[in-house]
Order: C-alpha cells, then structure tokens, then sequence
C-alpha cells in the first residue's frame, strides 16, 4: 500500500478491524520509510447480476423479489421465515458462485422451484401454478400428475 505522505510502496499492518456489517475491513497501516500511519478501508468488490426476463429486457438481481414469491407460496403453510430465508440465501449463493454476470428469470424460477419441493409440496405447487402459467387445466393436471 502506498503512503498517503511520502509515497513509499512499503507499509505493514497494525490493527485490523471488521466495519460495515463486516462488509468491509478496517486496516491502520505504518510506513515502513517515513513511519507515519495512516487508514485504510478494504471491501468486496461484488460485481451487478442482472436477471434476463421471458421478454428480453433485463433488470438487477433482487433476492427480495424471490423471498416476497416465496413467501406467497407458502402462505397458511407449516414453513418458517429461517426455512425461506435459507432458500433464498442458497439461491442468491448459488448465481453468486456461478460467476455469470446475467441469468436468465427462468433458471432463478426452476431453482425456487426445486427448493420448494424438497420442503413443501403444496408451496411447490402454488409457486409452479403461478411461475409456469399452465394454459388450461389439463396443463395443470399433466403437472400435478408428474409430481407423484
């Protein structure tokens, strides 16, 4: 790191401190030349995932967006807020680590989907009744056939 007061590229830290949520760290520095000290803040960089829409436009990354669908799905349901929460996190987990930077509504809809039938099969249901659109009820029987 270089010294803010005489430019020398040496510096060593002596304390380092967690701050923002431990969003970012906190690191007081000494110049190894002039021996002066100064602040330094680090945090991750975190590049913006836009999500592609059936119709073409793109918007940014909302985990809220899925928890609030979620959340209607599994309305008068025995699922806890910690059991949504964890399946939104491993989702937003899931598209973070894929290190792609657009992803499609459809591939975010099919991983709520699967979440969701691993925990309740009615909220599975509910969800897949609103995300798939079935055109008809024959659409929706076929569906709920393929689920036994």
């Amino acid at each position: 790191m270089k010294c803010i007061y005489c430019s020398g590229e040496d510096s060593k830290v002596i304390d380092s401190r967690s701050v923002d949520e431990n969003n970012s760290i906190r690191r007081r520095r000494e110049c190894t030349s002039c021996g002066r000290r100064f602040t330094t803040y680090e945090m991750v960089e975190s590049t913006p995932i836009l999500v592609i829409k059936n119709d073409g436009s793109r918007q940014a990354f909302d985990p809220q967006k899925i928890k609030r669908g979620i959340i209607k799905s599994c309305e008068k349901r025995p699922v806890s807020m910690s059991q949504i929460d964890e399946i939104v996190s491993n989702i937003e987990r899931e598209i973070s680590n894929s290190l792609d930077q657009e992803v499609r509504s459809s591939v975010i809809g099919e991983m709520v989907m699967e979440n969701l039938k691993k925990l309740d099969e009615i909220s599975y249901v509910r969800f897949a009744a609103v995300y798939r659109r079935f055109k008809d009820i024959t659409t929706f029987i076929d569906f709920l056939n393929s689920v036994n």
